[in-house]
């Protein structure tokens, strides 16, 4: 099985480019079914069909699903919600006011995400694609796992055992709601299918990010930092995919500006995600809606390859903690230190060697730290970050 998911800034045309690559796997004779997790929609429009919350038949071997928010937030955070819910009334907040504020930030992505795990498990489809919420949202619901399962193994534990223990005397001194054991049930289920779903998005057999831009240079520097951070988290990133590319053939006077600020950003993209390999897309001549269009979009992204095969395998970039600091370890095979050439600017990082230039955006961890040693390790740079001026006791 497959879990392709596609994420990228608002409106370079992700949702697009799933529906096109969802619609190429059925005819190849895939089982699959395409998922949006954005809370705006869009995948319906894409189709030109009506999609609900349960899968519905687009296809032949093609379903697709608009997630209901609602539905997966009572499923996952049903209980939690409840009793956050009941905490804020006690507190004095009108219950209306209560039920909205008991929905955390991210609480209905989350829940959405969640559905992937749900799909692998009815073993009913060969490829499950995922039309992510922009890259902000996604990226930050992809790092809760680790948190959820340090929370779990460290300070769960505590906590439950506390309120098992303080539970009676604060009821007889307090009508301060407790949580209950249905609570805690509720919230170690929740981290238990968070951590399965990070380990199936991070098997990079199974799952693959692919990252949707525009050949712009705000929407380029996010889409950066995105795969400096799906890195982090350990997602591989097989594919870039520059959307809505002016044709060389559109020799229109209006667009000569637009086609050279294209071409600038163009070698932008490439030096900042080799050796990922980038598909280019056109801009297409009449709006993307329909099967008709979706194919010919298809047909642009991927020619006559299969959208299910892995384009890159591995991580060309990785951070690690050490006692000295943080390395990062960067794959550049058939080169010496002595090519090499590092240049820093705030967050970013560039390497060049000879007319080779890479740009990479470091995570904020990285950015206060200052590069202390650099040295191959067979294919690898590895750069040592550490703070020059270390606090001493």
């Amino acid at each position: 099985m497959r879990i392709l998911l596609y994420t990228g800034k608002g409106g370079v045309g992700k949702t697009s480019i799933a529906a096109a690559t969802a619609l190429r796997c059925a005819d190849l004779g895939y089982r699959t079914i395409v998922v949006s997790t954005d809370a705006a929609h869009s995948l319906a429009d894409s189709f030109d069909l009506k999609i609900g919350n349960e899968p519905v038949d687009i296809a032949p071997r093609l379903k697709g699903q608009e997630i209901d928010v609602l539905h997966q937030m009572e499923k996952y955070w049903g209980t939690v919600q409840d009793w956050l819910s009941t905490v804020l009334s006690w507190r004095g907040m009108d219950d209306l006011l209560a039920d909205e504020a008991s929905v955390l930030p991210g609480m209905d992505e989350l829940a959405s995400l969640l559905q992937i795990v749900f799909l692998y498990d009815t073993n009913a489809y060969d490829v499950i694609i995922v039309d992510c919420a922009p890259t902000g949202e996604t990226l930050r619901l992809l790092s809760l796992p680790e948190v959820a399962e340090w929370y779990l193994s460290h300070i769960f534990p505590l906590q439950r055992q506390t309120v098992r223990l303080a539970g009676p005397l604060l009821k007889s001194i307090t009508d301060l709601p407790i949580p209950d054991d249905q609570v805690f049930e509720s919230i170690k289920d929740l981290i238990l299918r968070l951590d399965r779903m990070h380990q199936l998005l991070a098997d990079q057999k199974q799952a693959s990010v692919r990252l949707v831009l525009n050949p712009e240079k705000m929407v380029i520097k996010e889409a950066q930092r995105t795969y400096t951070y799906l890195n982090l988290y350990g997602y591989a990133t097989d594919l870039i995919i520059s959307n809505r590319i002016i044709p060389a053939s559109v020799d229109d006077h209006y667009f000569t500006a637009w086609k050279g600020s294209q071409a600038r950003y163009g070698q932008l993209v490439e030096d900042a995600f080799a050796p990922l390999p980038i598909f280019k897309v056109p801009l297409m001549d009449q709006e993307v809606v329909g099967a008709e269009m979706l194919r010919k979009m298809a047909q642009e992204v991927y020619g006559d390859q299969d959208p299910a095969q892995i384009f890159y395998a591995g991580q060309p970039q990785v951070i690690e903690k050490n006692t000295d600091g943080y390395l990062l370890k960067l794959h550049l095979p058939f080169v010496s230190k002595e090519d090499v050439n590092l240049t820093r600017s705030g967050d970013e990082l560039a390497i060049s060697i000879g007319n080779f230039r890479r740009n990479i955006i470091l995570p904020h961890v990285l950015v206060a730290l200052a590069v202390t040693k650099a040295k191959f390790e067979g294919d690898h740079l590895v750069l040592t970050f550490a703070d020059q001026n270390p606090q001493t006791a």
